[in-house]
């Protein structure tokens, strides 16, 4: 983990630094990262609609989205139609001022016709509250593309403006006789008359015009007010820097515009735009490369980018190869440490079912629970928590997962390994694999559907479905189970924690016997061992408790609080009740001394006619309940008279 921060912290400081250095590249270029459309008009560099995407302030436009589509304008009702770069105009729409009144049927014009006229820096008309008005300070209009024109009979129109601080007014007449009939369409000589490609005269004019608000008007732009020799001594605001551009003067007012050189074309504003269009001293054929004012940083990027992941992929096989390295010396460190090499050993001396259990990896049991997701718990007990899981053939199983905190435990897990392998019994939980390679070992069960006795017991809701019968059967095949590990195995097995939480139920309510974490191996030579008391209160051997001697008679005292469980319904261990009722055991065993056995009895078990079979049952519970252990009968007399009594009441 640490080489893994120390070397992704300079990869990282290194995109990083590659990222500034492409952005600060593309910032330097606007044509890369602004928008230049608005609407349907094309808005070219050193013009912008944004901050960074213009050369100053004086090319700005102003993209209006309160229509659709968009319009670019220079200010209210000025709006932008075209944009020339290689010519240095700007087409725009100028109002029309205008004074209407129809004609009366005789044709003669009871007022002034239309006045239309294109402006420059101020218009006026000779009537009040008529004018088109149109102030610019950074533009000038087009001198050679452009007229003023008039259309009306007996209409006077004039413009007046300032060229250098000189004042200026100029303007036309327009005479006609009454008659709208003798004006011809399309003549302009005083008789009918913009930029003349954007209009011509029609007769029909001296109505329709009154409906029309703007005609095209064509302005000069420029970029400041120096010359060229002036702008270039200053080389951090020049705009002509690009290869195969050149400076030359406007030709109307103050400034300097920028061109491709002859043979070259692109917009020479931009560096590297101007590119060879083949005309070049007739003999230059390299063909017009669109976009090719971004190919050095897409090509430096590009380099960039993929030295940067060759190193980044490198550096990853590198990583990669060490983790893996390091995760299989991990997985080997806790197969020892989960007491793999002393399970293998002891395994070499046991015989059972471990032929076929399987060795599972971490990733399959990690799947197979959803990543051991909470959903999936089970139950958790005092040695470790049981998920749910589905391996991939869809097979259910119950997946352990010890709690793991010192050696101790290590063995008793090992142990619980050890155990289980010599069990082949029906009513026993089967143990189908298990699995070392983590921090925390793991078991897999067969999953049994039904839950625990204990749910079954002190749920109200299914408690009923347990009928003495049922009850009787479970107690049978539970002492079955315990008889077969303490004297059938290979070697006599003492459970050490039976509980009916550690008795499972299948769909057709069989018991199944689980959780042999506590469980102990007892030599055919030993009658007993002394170990460390462990156990659930309430089933626990007292005997066992005083002298920490353990012996097959403890699991009889246990099963006969089960049995106590099973006949009463009641928990074995329960504060809420009476001192002398805290302890079911104790307080069972008193109530069958005195003959009051009926009395404690779960309503959903006695009917009556079994209450001789009922006592017969209570009697094993009593003995069972001895405190001491001599006293008890062995698990396999448990077992063979239970087994009896239902066969008799069949």
């Amino acid at each position: 983990m640490a080489f893994n921060g120390k070397l992704l912290q300079p990869l990282l400081a290194l995109g990083v630094l590659i990222v500034l250095i492409l952005v600060a590249s593309a910032a330097s270029k606007p044509n890369s990262l602004c928008k230049r459309r608005c609407g349907l008009v094309e808005i070219p560099y050193p013009f912008g609609t944004s901050d960074g995407c213009y050369l100053d302030s004086t090319f700005l436009i102003t993209c209006n989205s309160t229509f659709n589509p968009p319009k670019p304008s220079l200010g209210p009702d000025m709006f932008v139609e075209n944009i020339s770069v290689p010519d240095g105009e700007l087409r725009v729409s100028n109002p029309v001022a205008n004074l209407c009144k129809s004609f009366n049927h005789n044709n003669k014009p009871t007022s002034l016709p239309t006045q239309k006229a294109g402006t420059k820096q101020a218009f006026s008309i000779n009537y009040s509250g008529n004018s088109a008005l149109f102030k610019l300070s950074n533009f000038r209009i087009s001198n050679n593309r452009n007229k003023i024109t008039a259309v009306g009979c007996g209409v006077y129109s004039y413009i007046r403006g300032f060229v250098e601080q000189e004042g200026f007014t100029t303007g036309c007449l327009s005479l006609c006789n009454d008659n709208a009939n003798d004006v011809v369409n399309g003549s302009c000589s005083g008789i009918g008359c913009l930029d003349e490609k954007a209009y011509n005269f029609s007769s029909s004019d001296f109505q329709d015009l009154e409906n029309r608000t703007t005609v095209p008007l064509v302005l000069d732009w420029a970029v400041g007010n120096e010359t060229c020799k002036e702008a270039e001594k200053n080389n951090d605001s020049y705009a002509c820097k690009a290869p195969h551009s050149y400076c030359y003067n406007s030709r109307n007012g103050p400034g300097y515009r920028c061109n491709c050189s002859n043979g070259y074309q692109g917009n020479p504003y931009l560096p590297d735009s101007c590119q060879g269009d083949g005309r070049k001293d007739g003999t230059d054929c390299r063909p017009i490369v669109l976009g090719q004012s971004n190919n050095k940083i897409i090509s430096i990027a590009l380099g960039v980018s993929i030295s940067l992941l060759v190193l980044l992929v490198g550096t990853s096989w590198v990583y990669w190869g060490l983790k893996k390295r390091k995760l299989v010396k991990l997985k080997e460190k806790w197969f020892k440490q989960n007491g793999g090499l002393m399970l293998q050993q002891r395994l070499q001396n046991c015989t059972g079912s471990m032929d076929t259990t399987k060795i599972y990896s971490v990733e399959e049991l990690k799947k197979a629970t959803d990543n051991y997701d909470k959903s999936k718990i089970l139950g958790q007990g005092g040695y470790g928590t049981v998920y749910k899981g589905v391996l991939p053939n869809n097979k259910v199983v119950a997946i352990k997962k010890s709690k793991i905190s010192d050696q101790s435990q290590i063995e008793q897990f090992i142990n619980e390994v050890i155990v289980v392998t010599q069990i082949n019994h029906r009513n026993v939980v089967k143990l189908l694999g298990c699995c070392l390679e983590t921090e925390v070992p793991l078991l897999v069960y067969e999953f049994i559907t039904n839950g625990t006795l204990y749910d079954y017991i002190h749920d109200k809701n299914r408690s009923f479905l347990l009928s003495w019968d049922k009850r009787l059967k479970i107690a049978t095949e539970t002492a079955g189970a315990l008889a077969y590990l303490h004297c059938e195995a290979s070697m006599s097995i003492i459970h050490r924690d039976v509980k009916t939480a550690n008795i499972l139920l299948d769909d057709n309510h069989t018991a199944k016997v689980s959780d042999f974490g506590a469980s102990r191996l007892i030599p055919l030579d030993r009658a007993h061992l002394t170990t460390l008391v462990q156990g659930t209160h309430g089933y626990l051997d007292p005997e066992y408790y005083r002298t920490s001697h353990l012996t097959e008679k403890s699991d009889v005292y246990s099963f006969g609080a089960v049995l106590a469980e099973l006949l009463t319904g009641k928990k074995v261990i329960c504060f809420l009740r009476p001192e002398s009722e805290r302890n079911l055991a104790t307080y069972f065993v008193s109530m069958v001394e005195q003959d009051r056995l009926l009395e404690i009895l779960d309503d959903h078990i006695y009917y009556g006619s079994n209450a001789e079979e009922l006592k017969k049952v209570a009697d094993v519970v009593k003995r069972s309940l001895s405190v001491k252990g001599d006293d008890r009968p062995t698990m396999k007399e448990v077992a063979v008279e239970l087994d009896g009594l239902r066969i008799k009441e069949r």
